[in-house]
């Protein structure tokens, strides 16, 4: 067993976890630089958009993840940990989005 992924789609999974990781970064110096949310998610589009390219990246690294490993018997740590992390952050929105505030 190797640290690193060997197959395509074990690559892309764990890019796509840096990718989360940056734009929640940006959002953050977003919101630091003084930035304020709304009402609504898209009230502000400087830290939402960063914020949606974030959870997209999530769920993209679940599904290349899981199909990594299902398909390409990937047996990397790190697309591993890539696919968990994917999986909470759907589990998160879908709270989100299912039980109101």
């Amino acid at each position: 067993m190797t640290f690193l992924p060997k197959t395509k789609l074990g690559k892309w999974s764990v890019s796509c976890i840096i990718l989360l990781i940056f734009f929640f970064l940006v959002a953050q110096l977003v919101v630091a630089s003084g930035q304020e949310g709304g009402e609504t998610f898209f009230d502000n589009l400087y830290i939402s958009i960063p914020m949606l390219l974030a959870g997209i990246s999530g769920i993209m690294a679940l599904i290349l993840g899981l199909i990594s490993i299902i398909k390409s018997k990937e047996r990397s740590p790190l697309v591993f940990i890539a696919t968990i992390i994917g999986l909470l952050i759907l589990v998160f929105l879908i709270g989100e989005f299912t039980v109101p505030h």
